[in-house]
């Protein structure tokens, strides 16, 4: 599957000034990693955010938002972001910047 190149130049401009920043190309689409660990990316023309399953479970009431479902049932701590919520900037970064915040607290993955 491809991925929007426009919202990945966007997500990238957020992302890529932080430590740690990587990318990888992973569930058919593009991952932005923040010292190994998968912050956001784009599947296709949607966000897809991972934050600590507590906020994820509470993002799910938000609009626009329902749970990564990639492999048939939900991911805990995955959220697909829908493009009507990534429409202005602000909401974007929103999103952007809750998965690499999320990312940023977990342990550095060690490098194989």
């Amino acid at each position: 599957m491809a991925f929007d190149p426009i919202l990945g130049d966007r997500v990238r401009a957020l992302v890529a000034l932080r430590d740690g920043y990587s990318e990888r190309k992973m569930f058919g689409g593009l991952c932005f990693m923040i010292n190994g660990n998968m912050a956001c990316g784009i599947v296709g023309d949607e966000l897809m955010a991972r934050l600590d399953p507590v906020a994820a479970e509470s993002a799910l009431a938000e609009p626009h938002v329902r749970p990564m479902d990639f492999t048939g049932k939900p991911i805990k701590g995955m959220l697909y972001i829908a493009t009507q919520a990534l429409e202005s900037d602000s909401g974007l970064a929103s999103w952007v910047e809750a998965g690499v915040d999320f990312a940023a607290s977990l342990p550095p993955k060690q490098k194989r």
